[in-house]
């Protein structure tokens, strides 16, 4: 029996050579391919593969953001997290979604035939650099992280904000009345305790939700 496997990267290139690489496994089998992370929790949801490869950095929806909401609805699907960064809130934040693996890019091409394998068994599987890491700030985190106050929608449209659209075009995006966008952001930015858009911006990009890059 083949092990159905999606991957989501908003570059084309790394898409299409993740494909080829796990598609030598003569078990692998490449069942669909996404841009961006709203893009892959609808296809996930209607291929239901076994393993789902998200990017950490993806416009529309970031992979941990994807992570959560596809292990709340589809939780048989394992998850690897592809990130170039190996910072500690990343990974916590990554794992804390459900994700079984993370990898850093640089290191993917190595590990991710081993990464999926592992997933799929049950098991969890770090980059050793990111394991070292891992080991080095358990304990070190502090409880009840920002992002925990905010409700699925608020971090959608936090994302959606802080990569600059405006309410009308987040409410196209997520079905949403303009004036209702606005309620949420109101709130969000209530319950983080920031006052401008650009606070909102510089904490998404600290929280890993977007990238300068």
């Amino acid at each position: 029996m083949s092990i159905k496997i999606f991957i989501a990267d908003d570059h084309a290139v790394v898409r299409e050579g993740l494909a080829h690489l796990l598609a030598l496994q003569r078990d692998f089998e490449i069942v669909g391919t996404a841009g961006d992370g709203r893009e892959a929790v609808a296809e996930v949801l209607r291929l239901r593969p076994d393993a789902v490869i998200l990017d950490i950095h993806m416009p529309d929806m970031n992979g941990i953001e994807a992570t959560r909401q596809l292990h709340e609805r589809l939780p048989s699907a394992a998850i690897v997290i592809l990130s170039m960064h190996a910072s500690p809130e990343y990974v916590f934040h990554a794992l804390e979604a459900g994700a079984g693996a993370y990898l850093q890019k640089e290191s993917a091409a190595l590990e991710i035939v081993e990464a999926v394998r592992a997933v799929i068994a049950g098991r969890r599987y770090l980059s050793p650099k990111i394991a070292a890491l891992v080991a080095e700030h358990i304990g070190r985190r502090p409880r009840g992280a920002p992002l925990e106050l905010l409700s699925r929608r608020e971090r959608e449209i936090l994302q959606l904000v802080a990569e600059g659209h405006t309410s009308a075009r987040i409410g196209e995006r997520l079905s949403l009345s303009p004036k209702t966008v606005d309620t949420y952001r109101s709130r969000l930015m209530q319950k983080l305790g920031i006052g401008d858009v650009t606070g909102l911006v510089k904490f998404a990009i600290q929280q890993g939700l977007i990238t300068l890059d």
